[in-house]
């Protein structure tokens, strides 16, 4: 069965984002691109939050001509996926194959991930943080960024608590180093 799976640049005190919104630190360079492609490559549907949305609808119109070849992939791999925003204020989305949802509903994504024939990526903290306070998580992949923010937004939300169990890990020349973890035992805290 595809697995859904949680992918996030992050500092390595745990923020995607810092005080001010900013997250220009975690561009990643083109050896991590690769490695992220690799991955998106596998997805079939982006789940994400209306912010994390934002992020990456930049995908839908960037100019490519002069990027380097992995940005190129990217934008490739974006526009074939399929891409639900989860928001209950967005009135319209500006990407091709993208629907929203206004709620995130457990249920679904299980029958989503069972009718399926690829991998699904879910993006943003907040979402990713409902996702794994309900068990439907298989994987967390994070790359670690050599860099502390001091605070913002966080990577993980308060109140997520799951037991992991390490599937892999990688250097990176830049000093990023990305750890897999599977979920083995989700647990909701109150």
């Amino acid at each position: 069965m595809p697995k859904l799976i949680y992918s996030m640049l992050t500092s390595l005190d745990g923020f995607v984002a810092d005080k001010k919104g900013n997250f220009d630190w975690a561009a990643p360079d083109e050896d991590v691109h690769a490695v992220i492609n690799e991955m998106a490559r596998a997805v079939g549907t982006f789940l994400l939050g209306r912010r994390m949305y934002h992020v990456l609808v930049a995908w839908e119109t960037m100019s490519l001509p002069g990027e380097p070849q992995v940005i190129k992939d990217f934008a490739g791999i974006w526009h074939a996926a399929d891409k639900v925003v989860y928001s209950k204020t967005l009135e319209k989305v500006s990407s091709a194959k993208t629907r929203i949802e206004r709620d995130f509903d457990p249920t679904s994504v299980q029958r989503l991930k069972a009718s399926s024939t690829r991998d699904i990526s879910i993006g943003g903290p907040e979402l990713a943080g409902q996702a794994l306070r309900a068990g439907v998580v298989d994987e967390c992949h994070l790359f670690l960024m050599p860099v502390l923010i001091g605070g913002g937004t966080r990577c993980i939300p308060d109140g997520v608590r799951a037991d992991l169990e390490l599937l892999d890990e990688r250097r990176f020349a830049s000093g990023v180093v990305e750890v897999r973890y599977r979920t083995i035992a989700p647990s909701l805290m109150t």
